[in-house]
């Protein structure tokens, strides 16, 4: 079938994406992920799932046990992309103005200058986030989500693209803040590597066939980057698809294991991860299974458990998976109608 438009979120017409492009933009992304996945052992899906969080405006909070590659995965990211990072190591005395920046005096032109802080870069990786105080948490509440920081009443816009990769260890909780709901709600997607498969830990052992992050400059570049976030804005949704996006998360309203539910900003992302994670397989159009696959990584985190669910040992992944089974989702037929 052919059409002649399509619409993004905000209803603005593009024209309709055809098959090529998509396929030459999910050679692209592929290519980017096996490079990323070549410096980190087991990566690959991860990887693609990092990099439609990039595409979407998005931001990755890497949630893990120590030792199986977050911060390498994260560097690995910010390195592929081309684009400049910075690493900032959470303690507990770091303060917002080192993340954000500081006006000092200039004594020779009597003026104070904004030295701008590690915000300012395409790919921030913030290490050990739950190690810092909630103040400083809060200090990327406003560039995550509106792309700028405050600064003595003065804002200023971080480079674009942009995107926060955040690591914890969700294990040794002793000296950490616990993130709060509204800021876990900023992160697009929640992942995790888990442990490597037998041949990729006899890789890491051998310390042989990986290669280094930093040798992965240049495999891509920000003007590449923009290219693919515009054509997975014309990536078709069908109503079908928004329906059934939106029956998952109503009954996440009501369900009596969940104190809080999925919002609108948490389905507008699926949405939009949806777009990105259909052009990267070379498709056109969205399909209940992007829906499926993203939902874990997008909406886990989102939710919060009763006091019962939690005594009881379930977890956000179980109480999804529930919902998810209970939902019927549309015929590939529907999702593929305009």
């Amino acid at each position: 079938m052919t059409t002649t438009s399509s619409n993004d979120d905000t209803g603005r017409a593009h024209a309709a994406l055809s098959a090529t492009e998509a396929n030459d933009h999910a050679a692209t992304v592929d290519g980017i992920a096996a490079a990323i996945g070549s410096a980190v052992a087991g990566a690959a899906e991860t990887a693609r799932l990092a990099l439609v969080a990039l595409l979407c405006r998005g931001h990755i909070l890497l949630e893990d046990v120590p030792g199986v590659g977050k911060t390498r995965l994260a560097r690995s990211l910010a390195a592929s992309v081309g684009g400049g990072h910075r690493r900032v190591q959470f303690t507990p005395d770091l303060l917002p103005s080192d993340l954000t920046g500081v006006n000092v005096f200039n004594q020779e032109t009597r003026e104070f200058e904004f030295h701008a802080g590690p915000l300012f870069a395409n790919v921030v990786v913030a290490d050990e986030i739950n190690r810092a105080s909630p103040k400083t948490q809060a200090a990327l509440l406003e560039v995550m989500e509106e792309g700028r920081v405050t600064v003595d009443g003065v804002r200023y816009a971080v480079p674009d693209p942009f995107i926060v990769v955040a690591t914890q260890n969700p294990v040794e909780l002793d000296g950490t803040y616990r993130l709060p709901e509204a800021q876990l709600d900023r992160f697009l997607m929640r992942l995790s590597l888990g442990y490597p498969g037998r041949e990729a830990e006899f890789a890491i052992m051998r310390g042989d066939g990986l290669a280094e992050p930093r040798s992965l400059k240049g495999t891509a570049d920000m003007e590449t980057i923009v290219r693919v976030r515009e054509a997975a804005a014309r990536v078709h949704t069908a109503d079908t698809v928004y329906g059934y996006v939106r029956d998952i998360a109503e009954a996440t309203r009501s369900h009596p294991r969940l104190r809080l539910g999925l919002s609108p900003r948490a389905t507008a992302a699926l949405v939009g991860a949806a777009r990105t994670y259909a052009l990267i397989r070379g498709r056109t159009y969205v399909i209940p299974e992007d829906v499926q696959r993203l939902a874990v990584p997008v909406w886990a985190h989102r939710l919060v458990l009763t006091p019962e669910a939690l005594v009881s040992g379930q977890t956000e992944t179980d109480v999804l998976g529930e919902v998810l089974a209970s939902i019927a989702a549309p015929q590939p037929e529907q999702a593929v109608s305009r």
